[in-house]
């Protein structure tokens, strides 16, 4: 895996408030939820309350939640979990590093938030920066910071489409490439180099196993690739995303579509679990307003730039 980090954050404050409720507030929705000590809770409570419990938290806490990370594949409840981890380290002098957060963060997601997301983006907001591209084996944990192309610049773009079954969606893909695998015979399917052995699968796992197989190709591709190869490796990325695994948007292939016609632009895909939510296009250095400009006037909906 090949993420990156961006500039917007998401801060946690805590304060122990001698009862046996933990008072949550989120200044993003401007809510406010109590919740009793060894409860999990409802809306925006399993991130938070999910990182106390595996922190083995016995008290009631204040917990004081503002982020600016936008939701919709931007990673931003990963944010919110290694913000709170964060938070909790520094309280109770807990002996975590920055890899341990990610893992926690990746537990709460499957255990209270019920969601079955793999660690990249806990990694991603734990161990990343906004200057290099974090190089992840999900398998060892290894790591190591890589350079973006020479003359070129990250754009990430809010398509403006709410994220609909993203969740669910997500749960439903895992289950599927866990199902090729296994009819495969591997582990995991990075263990399959040869894309023609998903000709032994039933279509739909054959799809979801050859977007997989071909993107962890790209990943190696991109290790060294230049700005332009680098480009067509994301552009390669989202048609597989959007035909094979199925997870993209009209409004979002359009988008992705206008960005990719701009002369400036390298490349550009879908990020995140998909079903909406954001964009990201690789441009020519110092061409960021040139790109943005013409595609989101012709866009016409509600996007926004993120980065920069």
């Amino acid at each position: 895996m090949l993420p990156t980090a961006i500039p917007q954050r998401a801060t946690v404050s805590l304060r122990r408030n001698g009862t046996a409720t933990h008072r949550l507030y989120s200044a993003n929705l401007d809510q406010r939820l109590e919740v009793p000590v060894g409860e999990v809770g409802v809306g925006f409570a399993p991130y938070l309350t999910g990182c106390l419990e595996l922190s083995g938290v016995n008290e009631g806490l204040d917990v004081h939640v503002a982020s600016d990370v936008p939701s919709g594949g931007l990673s931003s409840s990963a944010a919110l979990e290694v913000a709170t981890l964060r938070a909790l380290r520094e309280l109770y002098g807990l002996d975590l590093n920055d890899v341990d957060l990610a893992l926690r963060g990746v537990e709460v997601e499957h255990e209270y938030v019920g969601v079955k997301c793999g660690v990249m983006d806990q990694m991603a907001s734990s161990l990343a920066d906004t200057g290099t591209m974090l190089l992840i084996d999900t398998r060892t944990l290894e790591r190591r910071a890589l350079p973006f192309p020479a003359g070129a610049q990250v754009v990430v773009i809010d398509s403006g489409v709410p994220r609909r079954l993203a969740e669910s969606g997500y749960n439903e893909r895992r289950a599927q490439v866990e199902e090729a695998a296994r009819l495969l015979g591997v582990q995991l399917l990075r263990d399959v180099t040869d894309v023609s052995r998903t000709e032994e699968l039933p279509d739909l796992l054959a799809r979801r196993a050859r977007h997989v197989i071909t993107e962890n190709a790209r990943v190696q591709a991109a290790i060294d690739a230049d700005a332009a190869t680098f480009g067509q490796l994301m552009n390669a990325s989202h048609a597989s995303l959007r035909d094979d695994y199925a997870v993209s948007h009209p409004e979002v292939d359009r988008l992705v579509a206008l960005l990719q016609a701009q002369p400036d632009t390298y490349g550009a895909r879908m990020t995140g679990a998909g079903f909406g939510g954001a964009v990201v296009a690789l441009v020519r250095a110092g061409q960021v307003a040139a790109v943005t400009g013409p595609a989101l006037a012709e866009y016409g909906a509600q996007a926004a730039v993120v980065v920069p």
